[in-house]
């Protein structure tokens, strides 16, 4: 029996002859996109951004779907790091991020863009919502009103078990404090950080590797135990040491704590 709230989406959906969907890899977006082309009307464009701030491994997984579910997919270049703005990480950067993507999916897109912004989102401070609305993006999520718990429960109800695995996996810039500049090989390091992590702690679900003031920090969902905990530090001091860089510990995972002055921004620094 499908979801109601599927159903609700599909009926908003078909209200569209063509549109586009903005797919970040993440789980929102790309559910978004699989209920879209398996059961809506319309005809739908996928565009994925992919730039240093994007990891490698969410352009792996939107090629991988779009090729099992046949989407109609085109990957761009947001050209964000062609704005000053954007580069120098100012506490609304995500704003010129979200700029840059959503003039730049237009340009590629059928009709109307669409985001993967659930309901929950609405509860944080997201500059990049300022920009969605500024280029007439809409959020079937928001208009249909659901969550992020739901988005987790219908990726399952539909066998989508990688997405429903995902955690939150904001972009690579989020994790650059405020106020340091924004460069494509910090974001090519945090990436390559937070891999060798993921596979040493598998069953971690959050891991950011943070680059501040203070030098290189990675926080975790919680510590690990004694041994494992010495051994990954040790491992990574090494790893930052090779690459010219200073790492100075671990900590538990705190959603925005790239901002200065502990502002929490919700996604634009996850």
């Amino acid at each position: 029996m499908m979801n109601e709230k599927v159903a609700e989406l599909i009926v908003f959906f078909n209200q569209f002859e063509e549109f586009c969907i903005a797919v970040s890899g993440g789980i929102d977006s790309m559910l978004l996109a699989y209920i879209a082309n398996r059961f809506s009307s319309a005809e739908v464009k996928i565009v994925h951004a992919f730039s240093p701030a994007v990891p490698q491994a969410a352009l792996d997984r939107v090629k991988a779907h779009a090729q099992a579910y046949q989407w109609d997919l085109e990957v761009i270049d947001a050209n964000e790091f062609d704005d000053v703005n954007y580069i120098n990480n100012p506490v609304n950067r995500c704003y010129f991020c979200k700029s840059n993507l959503y003039t730049r999916v237009a340009e590629h897109g059928n009709g109307i863009i669409f985001s993967g912004t659930n309901v929950d989102d609405l509860g944080d401070v997201r500059p990049g919502l300022t920009a969605a609305t500024e280029q007439n993006v809409l959020h079937p999520y928001v208009e249909v009103g659901i969550n992020k718990k739901e988005i987790y429960e219908i990726a399952a109800f539909y066998g989508l078990t990688e997405l429903s695995a995902l955690p939150s996996q904001p972009c690579l810039a989020s994790r650059v404090e405020t106020g340091i500049k924004i460069k494509p090989d910090d974001m090519k390091f945090i990436d390559s950080v937070e891999e060798k992590v993921r596979h040493f702690l598998p069953t971690f679900k959050n891991i950011r590797c943070r680059i501040s003031q203070q030098g290189i920090f990675v926080e975790l969902d919680r510590m690990p135990e004694k041994v494992p905990l010495e051994l990954l530090s040790y491992n990574l001091s090494e790893y930052c040491a090779n690459q010219g860089r200073i790492f100075s510990g671990m900590k538990v995972y705190q959603k925005g704590s790239a901002f200065l002055n502990g502002l929490n921004h919700g996604a634009t620094n996850g």
